[in-house]
């Protein structure tokens, strides 16, 4: 099972439920949509659920998509899950910056998940999934403030 999470942003993330629309995803497919209206025989599509059903959800499921909000990337790697992370955008009206690029890249750069964007393909990421192997979540909150404060500043 693939959990998709989007958050609770007000604004839509269509983009990523086209992107998996589009993908050849055969698993089942559960998905947190927010304020993202979207209709799809497809995937199995949700509001708003609990914070336990969440985390039921996601210790279910064999990998989780999720927009690039620090939460939804954190749990599911804290609980060993292979995360793929797309990043809400300002220039597609997703968000309000994009502040969530630049904590795809450093996940990404760590060897925390993999991300995607307009530079790759869901359907290649999911063939390179199951050779992926996420480095283990420790938290150390002090050191990624400062590696995200200095990637902002660039």
């Amino acid at each position: 099972m693939i959990l998709v999470t989007l958050g609770t942003q007000k604004q839509q993330f269509n983009r990523l439920l086209d992107y998996i629309e589009a993908s050849n995803i055969k698993d089942k497919i559960i998905v947190q949509a927010g304020h993202t209206k979207y209709y799809s025989k497809k995937m199995k599509i949700f509001d708003f659920i609990s914070y336990d059903e969440m985390n039921e959800y996601i210790n279910k499921a064999d990998l989780i998509i999720t927009h690039a909000g620090t939460g939804s990337i954190i749990t599911p790697l804290k609980m060993g899950k292979k995360v793929v992370a797309c990043p809400r955008l300002k220039e597609y009206d997703e968000h309000v910056d994009d502040h969530q690029t630049q904590l795809v890249d450093i996940f990404y750069e760590e060897g925390y998940i993999l991300k995607l964007n307009e530079e790759n393909d869901l359907n290649e990421l999911l063939k390179n999934i199951k050779n992926f192997k996420p480095k283990k979540y420790i938290s150390n909150s002090s050191n990624f403030i400062k590696k995200l404060k200095d990637e902002m500043e660039k």
